[in-house]
């Protein structure tokens, strides 16, 4: 069920890129984390001319049990209804997904509701949303797994060579802050935010809740366990995406908080997941700053974002694009008669 995610062999490959990337016609390192970006890309692809092809943003939704207990300032329904304009084309993602050209599917992973197929909508419930972790464990074993399985056939299903993570799910802040807690061992209370809005009182309610579902689950303490009993359809679906997707030497662009989940969970099972993923932005949940430090990762951009679905993915492709056409169009100084540099004067500027 979880494929082995072998490390990358490309120290000669690493090396040529960051020659080509040094001898364009610019101050080395001048393009500062562009440079970082393009090399990555370039090993991940195994290309010295990476081509980024047919991006694929994938939005997972889910309901979850627990939301039964105001861990959210908005009604479950919120979930079905949101899966509705994401296909409708009038979320944020789904604009920015027209704006880029990026081909946007809708995972149904265990939304609350019955969908009317359709194009652009992937079915692949699990079940009608998830059972409450504080009776229980949110998802059985063999619903776990089927989850991660549906993840990884759903992924070998969809063309191109990236994946671009997104979510839908009302609770899933809950579900991610769990899993950061246990899998990153950090206190609950660093890792639980205001979500879609909860005012102090709320907040102080969500994080009473979650505290009590820890306690419930102490022996929850490897990835799979903590995934069941913490639940969310759409996190065990996009960490077996996730999984399938490194294994395919796919370009991983993650979101936010809840895909970052997805992704910690995945990266405990197979380490190797972490070098093929661009962390998109930083945003405004409380935990992501420590999730982001626990994935040991630097991400592209920070907007104070706090939306999900996928749009700080979105937002952040252009960048890879960038880099991309950087590596592969910019002149070197050879090929473009440009002297380099031969020394530096007093203030530390380039002489030619």
């Amino acid at each position: 069920m979880i494929p082995t995610i072998p490390e990358f062999d490309n120290t000669a490959l690493r090396g040529k890129l960051q020659a080509r990337i040094d001898g364009k016609t610019k101050p080395v390192g001048s393009l500062g984390r562009l440079e970082a970006l393009a090399v990555q890309l370039g090993c991940i692809l195994d290309s010295l001319d990476p081509q980024l092809v047919q991006p694929q943003l994938v939005v997972f939704a889910a309901d979850h049990g627990l939301a039964a207990h105001g861990v959210s300032a908005y009604p479950s329904d919120v979930t079905w209804q949101m899966v509705e304009n994401f296909l409708a084309g009038g979320a944020a993602v789904s604009v920015l997904a027209r704006q880029h050209g990026l081909a946007l599917s809708v995972v149904d992973a265990g939304v609350r509701h019955d969908f009317a197929p359709r194009a652009g909508l992937l079915q692949r419930k699990i079940a009608a949303g998830t059972a409450d972790a504080l009776d229980g464990p949110a998802m059985s074993a063999a619903q776990c797994a089927a989850s991660i399985g549906a993840g990884r056939e759903l992924l070998r299903e969809l063309p191109g060579n990236v994946l671009l993570l997104g979510e839908m799910g009302i609770g899933n802040t809950s579900a991610a802050s769990l899993l950061l807690a246990r899998l990153a061992q950090q206190p609950i209370e660093a890792c639980v935010g205001r979500g879609t809005g909860l005012d102090d009182a709320g907040l102080q309610r969500k994080l009473e809740v979650l505290r009590q579902v820890l306690a419930r689950h102490p022996q929850a303490v490897e990835p799979l366990q903590a995934l069941a009993a913490f639940g969310g359809f759409e996190i065990a679906m996009m960490t077996g995406a996730v999984l399938q997707a490194a294994l395919e030497r796919r370009v991983i662009v993650v979101d936010g908080f809840i895909t970052a989940s997805a992704v910690l969970v995945a990266s405990r099972l197979q380490p190797h997941v972490l070098s093929r993923c661009v962390f998109a932005h930083r945003s405004d949940e409380t935990g992501h700053g420590r999730m982001l430090q626990a994935l040991g990762a630097q991400p592209l951009l920070d907007l104070s974002l706090r939306l999900g679905e996928g749009s700080g993915a979105a937002l952040a492709w252009p960048l890879l694009e960038s880099a991309c056409r950087l590596l592969g169009e910019m002149a070197s100084f050879d090929s473009a008669g440009v002297s380099q540099r031969t020394g530096a004067d007093d203030e530390g500027v380039a002489t030619r």
